[in-house]
C-alpha cells in the first residue's frame, strides 16, 4: 500500500513538470559546462558573470514584454527602437533637470507613449501588428538619430549612474530590478483575471470577444505595457553608460522574440510562461558571452542567433503537432 502511494505521489509530481522547461534547463547546464571547460578561468570569473547578468537583464526586460504581446497574439518589432528613443529622452531630461525622478518618469512616459502609439495603430488603424511595429521600428529609431544628429548625449550624474552600475549587498541593482519585474509579470500572467484574459485573447480572440472581453482595450494596454517595460530597460542601459545612445537596443527585437519562442511562447498566441522565457534569456545570454570568449566573429554571431530562432520555431511546431 505504501509503495502504491509513493508511486502515485511521484506520478502527480511528474505530471506538473513541464518537459520543455526540463529540456531548457538541461540545455543551459550543458552550455555552461561546455563554455566552462573551454574557458574556465575567464567564464567563471566574477567580472564575467556580472557581465552576463547585466546583459541578460537588458534582454530579459524586453523579452518579458515581448512574451506578453505574443501570448496575446501580437508582435512588437519596435522594442529595440523604443529603447533607443527612450534613452535619448532620458538623457535630455537629466541634462535639463538633474533629477533622478524626472529622468525615470520621462523614460517610462516616453516608453508607454511609444507603446500606446503601436496599440492605436493596431486597434484603431486596423494594421497588422507586424506591419505597425515594423513601421514604428524605423520611425522611432530615425527620430532618435534626428534628435541627436547621431551623437550620444552625455549625462553627468553619479546618482543616476548608480541605477545601472550600483550594488545592494553585492547584488547589482539592475539584477534586483529585473527580479522584481519577473515576479510582477509572473503574478500578472498567472494569478490575475487580466492575465488569464490575455491568454484567452491569444488562444481564440473571437471566443474571447463573445465572452465580453474588450479586445481593443486589452491590446492597447498590453502594447503600452510593452513600451513601458522597454522604457525601463532603456533607463537601466542609459544609467549604466551615463549617456543617451540613439543606437541603443539595436537587435533586441530579434533576440527578445528568440528568447520568448525558445522558452515555449507560441507564435500563434495563447501559450507561454515567464519561466520559459527567462530560461530562453539565460541560454541566449550565455551563448552570446560564449561566442565572445571563444572569439567567434560578430558576423557568425548574427547567423547563430537567426538559426537559433528558426530551430526554436521548428521544435515548437513539432511539439504542437505531437499534442
Amino acid at each position: 500500500m505504501e509503495n502504491t502511494n509513493t508511486a502515485s505521489s511521484r506520478f502527480r509530481l511528474n505530471r506538473h513538470v513541464d518537459p520543455l522547461i526540463m529540456a531548457l534547463l538541461v540545455a543551459l547546464l550543458l552550455l555552461v559546462a561546455f563554455v566552462g571547460i573551454q574557458k574556465p578561468d575567464i567564464f567563471f570569473h566574477p567580472r564575467n558573470l556580472l557581465n552576463i547578468g547585466q546583459a541578460t537583464t537588458m534582454l530579459g526586460l524586453v523579452a518579458l514584454a515581448q512574451t506578453v504581446v505574443i501570448i496575446m497574439g501580437g508582435f512588437d518589432l519596435s522594442v529595440g527602437s523604443v529603447v533607443g528613443l527612450v534613452s535619448i529622452f532620458v538623457a535630455f531630461a537629466m541634462q535639463s533637470n538633474d533629477s533622478l525622478m524626472v529622468g525615470i518618469m520621462a523614460g517610462l512616459f516616453v516608453g508607454a507613449a511609444a507603446g500606446m502609439i503601436n496599440g492605436l495603430l493596431i486597434t484603431k488603424g486596423h494594421l497588422e501588428p507586424v506591419i505597425a511595429t515594423l513601421g514604428t521600428l524605423a520611425v522611432y529609431r530615425g527620430a532618435a538619430f534626428i534628435l541627436t544628429s547621431g551623437a550620444p548625449i552625455g549625462i553627468m550624474s553619479d546618482t543616476f549612474n548608480s541605477i545601472g552600475s550600483g550594488q545592494v549587498l553585492s547584488i547589482p541593482i539592475p539584477v534586483i530590478l529585473f527580479l522584481l519585474v519577473i515576479i510582477a509579470f509572473h503574478i500578472f500572467l498567472s494569478k490575475t483575471d487580466v492575465g488569464r484574459n490575455v491568454y484567452a485573447i491569444g488562444g481564440n480572440d473571437i471566443a474571447a470577444r463573445l465572452s465580453g472581453i474588450n479586445i481593443s482595450g486589452y491590446k492597447l494596454g498590453i502594447y503600452t505595457l510593452s513600451g513601458m517595460t522597454a522604457g525601463l530597460a532603456a533607463i537601466v542601459l542609459t544609467a549604466r553608460s551615463n549617456a543617451g545612445q540613439p543606437n541603443a537596443g539595436v537587435g533586441l527585437e530579434l533576440e527578445s522574440i528568440t528568447a520568448a519562442v525558445l522558452g515555449g511562447t507560441a507564435l500563434t498566441g495563447g501559450k507561454g510562461t515567464v519561466a520559459g522565457t527567462m530560461l530562453g534569456v539565460l541560454i541566449l545570454g550565455v551563448l552570446n558571452n560564449a561566442m565572445i570568449l571563444l572569439g567567434v566573429s560578430q558576423f557568425y554571431q548574427f547567423v547563430a542567433k537567426g538559426a537559433l530562432l528558426i530551430i526554436a520555431v521548428f521544435i515548437q511546431r513539432w511539439l504542437l503537432e505531437r499534442e
